[in-house]
């Protein structure tokens, strides 16, 4: 779902102390999450009076804070004309900074793109921006220790709320990214995914890609307005993991919104329509030079709070999602080697995201490995799965869940999949009892209701016509 521009650059540790302490940290962490990962991962949550939900995981072991914001300002909220305008603004946003209206702090001065970097690298911290088809995020690294975390605070407050946007900056980038763009449409897996897109998703926003259409009708001007929409203390939801406590989370939770703006109540963003429902077959056979042909087959899936997640989780690991356990790896590649490598996917979000099969293959196979696919999904729909196969893949998903939330950046991930999604706050502590409760039934049940065969787009690009 996410628009794949060049984004700025997450600086790290330049000095070699800082180095050593960030090693010794990530080690500690992973050695501390993988020794814990079936014990209880107590989660705060509390709403500020900005009305800023706040998620916190305190880990002490190792001086580090992680932090991670989400805004719904993702690309979803896109205008038709500007795709791209979401993650444009959010690369963008290191270009340069205004200088504080206020006049204070160790940062209060406008900084450009390379002394932004500079400032990053001697705090030995990162901040970054990126979107998704759902989310604007910010995220902060950061030492724990109070002179730099202090510091890093002020500028990441600092970068989220005073971007420059200079005109000269995004003119020379769009060039950069149209470039891009017009490149990545040579390869062959990136016009197949563009198309798939299209055909599953049609008008909704989901299916939006940037061109260097779009990209020129966005200005600076643009980027400003969009920044100033979307920041609001109101609908931020913040995670953070580490060395703090509920009233040092706090404190650095209202220093980073403190220079937002503010409004009076929270204003309701307009709502965004559901992705429709496929109402027909679509077969796209597309002509393509390529040494093998890409081969994609799906529809819209389900959103992320659909009540049946847990079975459609392990349904797709044992229909296409556990790799070469998979049914359909054992039906495409080892029965009839037709693909070296086919798999399934459900991409959930605030909206229906899409079900995707999708494997490569000689081109005067695309048409059998396809069809091999279709029945491969056409059974398992309409029979589910066998009893052997729910507990392989019980046993998978749960013996792998440790490395889900083996370092503070997994777990700090996980944490703001909680916040955003509104899910509850033992959801890490149940998760395996979750997988486990499932049955060959609930999974039958599950992939009827939300699969339908007979009405999925198809995309064969590179391959002969039937």
């Amino acid at each position: 779902m996410k628009v794949k521009f060049p984004m700025p650059l997450m600086f790290t540790w330049p000095a070699a102390p800082l180095r050593c302490w960030r090693s010794v940290c990530l080690l500690g962490a992973s050695l501390w999450l993988v020794g814990g990962a079936q014990a209880t991962l107590p989660i705060a949550h509390w709403t500020q009076a900005s009305g800023a939900r706040v998620y916190l995981v305190e880990s002490h072991a190792i001086p580090m804070v992680d932090v991670q914001i989400d805004l719904d300002a993702g690309s979803r909220r896109d205008p038709a004309t500007q795709a791209g305008l979401a993650s444009v603004m959010a690369g963008q946003i290191a270009s340069g900074l205004r200088a504080d209206p206020s006049g204070k702090g160790p940062y209060a001065q406008a900084l450009d793109e390379n002394q932004i970097g500079e400032a990053w690298a001697d705090l030995g911290a990162s901040f970054g921006s990126s979107t998704s088809g759902d989310r604007l995020s910010f995220s902060l690294r950061s030492l724990s220790y109070p002179d730099l975390l202090n510091k890093a605070v002020a500028l990441a407050a600092r970068q989220m709320a005073h971007p420059a946007f200079p005109e000269a900056i995004w003119a020379r980038d769009r060039e950069k990214m149209s470039a891009s763009l017009r490149e990545s449409l040579t390869k062959p897996a990136v016009v197949a995914q563009n198309r798939f897109a299209q055909a599953v998703y049609g008008a909704h926003p989901y299916g939006y890609r940037a061109t260097p259409e779009s990209l020129s009708r966005i200005s600076a001007q643009d980027l400003r307005a969009l920044h100033a929409k979307a920041l609001r203390s109101c609908r931020a939801s913040v995670s953070l993991v580490g060395d703090l406590t509920r009233a040092q989370a706090d404190e650095l939770v209202k220093r980073l919104l403190a220079l937002w703006p503010s409004e009076p109540g929270c204003q309701s963003l307009p709502a965004v329509p559901e992705v429709p429902a496929l109402a027909q077959a679509q077969d796209l056979m597309l002509p393509f030079d390529s040494a093998q042909a890409h081969v994609l087959l799906g529809q819209p899936g389900y959103k992320r709070n659909d009540p049946d997640f847990f079975p459609l989780l392990v349904g797709n690991h044992i229909l296409g999602g556990g790799g070469f356990v998979s049914r359909l790896t054992e039906q495409v590649r080892e029965k009839r080697g037709l693909s070296y490598s086919v798999y399934s996917y459900f991409s959930p979000g605030l909206h229906a995201g899409a079900f995707t099969v999708g494997l490569q293959t000689r081109p005067d196979q695309a048409v059998q490995a396809l069809q091999v696919a279709k029945e491969v999904v056409q059974v398992f729909v309409r029979e589910g799965p066998s009893q052997a196969e729910l507990q392989a893949a019980q046993s998978n998903l749960v013996g792998g869940f440790a490395l889900r939330i083996d370092s503070n950046r997994k777990l700090l991930e996980n944490v703001a999949n909680i916040a955003w999604n509104r899910l509850p706050l033992n959801y890490l502590d149940t998760w395996t009892q979750q997988v486990e409760r499932v049955t060959t039934a609930d999974v039958r049940r599950a992939m009827a209701r939300v699969l339908q065969p007979d009405r999925m787009a198809t995309v064969v690009l590179g391959g002969s016509a039937p």
